[in-house]
């Protein structure tokens, strides 16, 4: 969460986890009139960005900060912690602050594991949670600065959200995320029906999210781990899946 998404990031296009070394690299499309077309997809849709909200500080989701913020002054919040590596950061969020402005309202839960920093912005009253690249639709994210220990709390704390909450997260890999679910929890129906659901929306050119947790306690194997030593292995697997 924190910039409009490139296209590449639905399963039509790119539906794998990247490397390291691919979310630092910036990315290389314009728009028209020679404008970032994170602006010109805004422009087209009648959009004004007044706050830039971000997980963590990987490029793919603070890569268009300076941009969005120089053309329509925006604010752009942040985790506290990091500050230094989220750029052009205006607001500082606390773990479990509760963030008002105009008529909403979110609150703040660090969710260390992917990156040390990362966070994820609950609108209660929405029922809506973005869950940046911690918690994907059917699957989590890569550990490139956390610990097992830390990714598996930092999931587990999902599971107390309320079961109709609906899941925003940073990239949607959801169908290459339902074949590794698959494999390991063959004989789960409700996986079963759930993939089928993402093949007809994936059929008909509609997106696989927002996924809910419901959804996700059911099908996504990575919550369904009992302990960190299963997750961790899980995660061990993914990586090379």
């Amino acid at each position: 969460m924190g910039v409009l998404p490139r296209p590449g990031h639905c399963d039509a296009h790119r539906d794998r986890e990247p490397s390291h070394d691919q979310i630092e690299q910036p990315p290389s499309f314009r728009g028209s009139h020679g404008r970032p077309g994170r602006i010109c997809c805004c422009d087209q849709n009648k959009i004004k960005i007044k706050y830039i909200l971000n997980t963590h500080h990987h490029y793919d989701h603070v890569g268009g900060n300076k941009e969005i913020k120089k053309f329509y002054n925006s604010k752009i919040l942040g985790f506290e912690n990091d500050k230094d590596r989220i750029p052009e950061i205006d607001i500082l969020l606390k773990d479990q602050e509760v963030w008002k402005k105009d008529n909403f309202e979110t609150k703040i839960f660090h969710i260390p594991g992917h990156t040390t920093g990362h966070i994820c912005y609950h609108f209660f009253n929405e029922k809506i949670l973005f869950t940046g690249d911690t918690l994907f639709s059917l699957g989590c994210g890569k550990i490139f600065e956390g610990t097992y220990s830390q990714m598996f709390k930092s999931l587990s704390l999902f599971k107390k959200f309320p079961l109709d909450t609906k899941i925003y997260c940073g990239h949607e890999y959801t169908l290459q995320n339902s074949k590794f679910c698959l494999q390991y929890d063959p004989q789960n129906k409700m996986l079963i029906n759930k993939i089928l659901e993402i093949k007809k929306n994936l059929s008909q050119g509609n997106p696989t999210l927002p996924s809910t947790i419901k959804d996700e306690l059911d099908c996504n194997i990575f919550l369904r781990a009992n302990d960190v030593k299963s997750f961790s292995k899980l995660r061990d697997l993914k990586d090379n899946f």
